[in-house]
């Protein structure tokens, strides 16, 4: 079988497994986020944090939720660190540094997980499990939580309550996160993922010295990294490492759980809204990019030129052999077309113009399917601009789901677009024009620029993959990444919830004849349309220095 068959005939398989949980799924969160019942365990959880999940909140008390919670997360993971080198199971590592801390802190807690050390010679188990592994499932319930916030905004009419924040957030990860990850977990362990919590020990003889390595429990923190859509390893080889990643089924299954959730949550989504074609219409955009970009990124890796790339079938560099070019292009196309940056290769190795590919994913908002939670509620923003543009072409009020769009809905909505780009090119900007920065850059020149615009690409987008060859263990790059991430995952928080109460306040207006059929192909090519014209115009003139100057060299 040629790798290209092989590619290909994964792709189909991963299209099937995500088509059959596609509806079960998709159901099942449905009834999670609208029932009215509690669970026991659940009643002791807002017992001990004085919650009380009836009550309702308007969009300001579920930002306050939301920020509250994020900051006590940032803190608490910030002071376990710290105080690593007193801690047991610490295998013998210090406390970390307070710009790294800070950095870490920052990325677990806004679903980003950056990593600018060395997971097998920085943390120990009680920081993997009790702070990393935690803030894995938490965070990415956090997404889900404000994407369901969003969601109640449109299907609810002459309110501002939103839900409650912390009612959410608990079912989110008891009754959707925890018995998936546990599943999943327990089948990496039987493709030969690790799961213990050894210490350091030899793992084979190798010329200059030994290879050790620490154990831990890997599996199920593979296992949430890739479900809740984080990305954060225990080793720095992320999922291309055999005790991460063991075989070609582990990586197709691990793209699966990248994929599952964002995509299920548009029948969520449909089902909530009381249109389940609303849902598809969503599904149809998000799956149209998702797989267009991965048949350009298998393009531009089987493209290859020369004896050498015909010999070995391709553009093998900085892949593994064990998953191939295939595979390793779709993982690469899932894991930045959400907020996922697991990486099973590296995206620097890739071609010119696959490495643009990685980051136009990000650009475009990891909104196809995006990250746990934040991709639904971006491409609703999107699906929002969409109708707007569409209602000024015609000259009449925009409207969306019943609700009329107006000055009141659209500002938020054109606030949520500009602040990642914002962050984006103005911090790579900076690290392009001071000296320290870049004495970071492995490589001069176009790919060069590319590990800083990545960079920042990753960490505004709360992905956290890293293009390789770039030193980010620097307090420059801790310090504004960390800025980054930050403002890049609660800035446009506050946008979706002000929208959603404004939204949720309004009245439904009935359709008529002019009325946007927003449940029709014709507007889900008006809504890829806009995304990637709107991609376009922001970051083009930064492609064209970086990755496209490369590709086309």
């Amino acid at each position: 079988m040629g790798p290209v068959l092989a590619g290909v005939l994964q792709l189909l398989a991963l299209i099937a497994a995500l088509a059959l949980a596609y509806i079960p799924l998709g159901n099942y969160m449905a009834k999670v986020y609208s029932s009215d019942k509690h669970w026991r365990a659940e009643k002791w959880i807002y017992k001990a944090i004085g919650a009380n999940p009836d009550t309702e909140m308007r969009w300001t008390a579920y930002l306050r939720g939301v920020l509250a919670f994020s900051v006590v997360g940032v803190l608490f993971l910030y002071l376990l660190q710290r105080i690593q080198g007193v801690l047991p199971g610490s295998l013998g590592f210090s406390s970390i540094d307070p710009d790294q801390a800070f950095n870490t802190a920052v990325s677990f807690v806004t679903n980003t997980n950056w990593q600018s050390y060395y997971g097998e010679q920085a943390m120990g188990h009680v920081v993997q499990t009790a702070g990393l592994a935690v803030q894995n499932f938490v965070s990415s319930a956090v997404g889900i939580a404000v994407a369901v916030a969003l969601v109640r905004g449109f299907a609810r009419s002459r309110t501002g309550e939103l839900g409650n924040f912390w009612s959410d957030l608990v079912r989110g990860t008891l009754r959707v996160l925890v018995p998936i990850a546990a599943v999943a977990a327990v089948v990496l362990v039987a493709c030969g993922a690790i799961q213990n919590f050894s210490g350091i020990y030899e793992v084979g003889q190798f010329t200059g010295g030994q290879q050790q390595w620490n154990g831990g429990a890997v599996a199920s923190q593979e296992a949430i990294k890739e479900l809740g859509t984080n990305g954060g390893g225990y080793f720095n080889a992320n999922s291309s490492h055999p005790f991460e990643n063991p075989t070609p089924f582990s990586n197709l299954f691990e793209i699966f759980l990248i994929l599952v959730i964002p995509f299920a949550l548009t029948r969520t989504f449909g089902l909530m809204v009381g249109s389940v074609k609303q849902g598809y219409a969503i599904l149809a955009t998000m799956a149209t990019i998702w797989v267009g970009c991965v048949a350009l990124m298998m393009w531009t890796e089987f493209a290859h030129h020369g004896p050498a790339f015909d010999i070995a079938g391709g553009a093998y560099e900085g892949k593994e052999v064990r998953f191939g070019v295939g595979a390793s292009s779709i993982f690469a196309t899932s894991t930045t077309l959400t907020s996922t940056g697991a990486v099973d290769s590296f995206h620097s190795s890739f071609t010119g113009l696959g490495g643009g590919l990685t980051m136009l994913g990000m650009m475009l908002g990891e909104i196809a399917p995006g990250g746990v939670g934040s991709g639904l509620y971006g491409m609703l923003i999107m699906a929002i601009i969409a109708v707007f543009i569409a209602g000024l072409m015609v000259g009449r009020t925009p409207e969306y789901l019943g609700k009329k769009i107006g000055a009141r809905e659209i500002k938020p909505a054109a606030c949520y677009i500009l602040v990642t780009p914002a962050l984006v090119l103005v911090f790579t900007a900076f690290a392009m024009a001071l000296p320290t920065p870049a004495h970071s850059m492995t490589n001069s020149g176009a790919h060069g620029f590319s590990e800083i615009l990545y960079a920042y690409t990753s960490a505004s987008n709360n992905n956290g993959s890293a293009f390789a060859g770039l030193n980010a263990d620097t307090r420059w790059f801790n310090s504004t990444l960390g800025l980054c991430m930050l403002f890049g995952r609660f800035m446009p928080m506050i946008f979706v919830l002000a929208l959603a109460g404004s939204l949720a306040e309004q009245k439904p207006v009935p359709a008529t004849a002019g009325t946007l059929r927003t449940d029709k192909p014709l507007y889900t090519g008006l809504l890829v349309g806009t995304i990637l014209v709107i991609t376009a115009l922001t970051y083009f003139p930064a492609l064209a220095l970086g990755p496209l100057a490369e590709g086309l060299a």
